[in-house]
């Protein structure tokens, strides 16, 4: 439902972010106070660099943990590319841009009450 939670689509990520310059927002509200993130360069890109992230540029309120990801390719549980010693997104429940493993992680468990669910900078979203 587009409406809702949503994921868009690594492919289709890539395909809007290589047509040219994209920046890339995340707005946040957690305990009731409002929290952004915002990137001037973000792009990800095709599957054969398995889909690899790049993001610089951040200003904003949240913290800037998406960069800590930059370069990174995309982490499944069948594919490892992060730079653990374990899958990352076994271990965090999550497809992401895993390094060793995350600041943060937005294909997080919306529900979870701990540092495997979705965070961001260090702030968990309880369900």
């Amino acid at each position: 439902n587009i409406t809702t939670n949503f994921w868009l689509g690594l492919d289709n990520i890539n395909k809007l972010t290589s047509q040219g310059y994209t920046a890339l927002r995340v707005d946040m509200e957690y305990q009731g106070k409002k929290y952004f993130a915002q990137y001037s360069t973000f792009s990800v890109g095709n599957e054969l660099s398995k889909y690899q992230l790049t993001v610089s540029g951040y200003t904003g309120t949240a913290g800037d943990a998406l960069n800590y990801h930059n370069n990174m390719k995309f982490t499944t549980y069948d594919q490892d590319n992060d730079a653990y010693g374990s899958n990352c997104a076994y271990l965090f429940h999550s497809a992401w841009w895993h390094k060793a493993c995350n600041l943060s992680n937005l294909n997080g468990i919306w529900s979870s009450n701990d540092y495997t669910g979705l965070t961001w900078y260090g702030i968990i979203y309880p369900g």
